[in-house]
């Protein structure tokens, strides 16, 4: 599974055997995905104190596009490669939705609902 950060209201703007796109679709050609272990590096660096947040978990089989795993540009300093959506995520891909939480320092943390896995 791969997750990806996105708002609340974008998510419920997908309907029912829709797709989602994110900007980063049209901009760079991939949408940026994390795993269970990455997803709050993001979240820290570009979303820190956001309170609308989601993490989509994604079945990788599920999604008909490329997923290709990359390191960023510029490189994570900890030479950290992610997945990278080659295409529109589709809502059936989407095997659940998390509420991902701002901590009260302003910083994120892997929701409990997937840190137990």
């Amino acid at each position: 599974m791969i997750l990806h950060i996105c708002g609340a209201a974008e998510w419920a703007e997908v309907g029912e055997g829709g797709e989602y796109r994110a900007p980063s679709l049209d901009d760079v050609g991939f949408i940026h995905c994390s795993d269970f272990g990455t997803a709050h590096l993001p979240a820290n660096a570009l979303y820190r104190g956001r309170t609308d947040l989601v993490l989509l978990e994604i079945d990788p089989a599920k999604l008909g596009v490329p997923v290709r795993w990359e390191d960023g540009e510029p490189p994570h300093p900890a030479g950290i490669w992610f997945p990278h959506v080659y295409g529109p995520i589709a809502r059936d891909a989407v095997v659940d939705v998390h509420e991902f939480t701002v901590q009260a320092d302003g910083g994120f943390e892997l929701p409990e609902s997937l840190a137990l896995r």
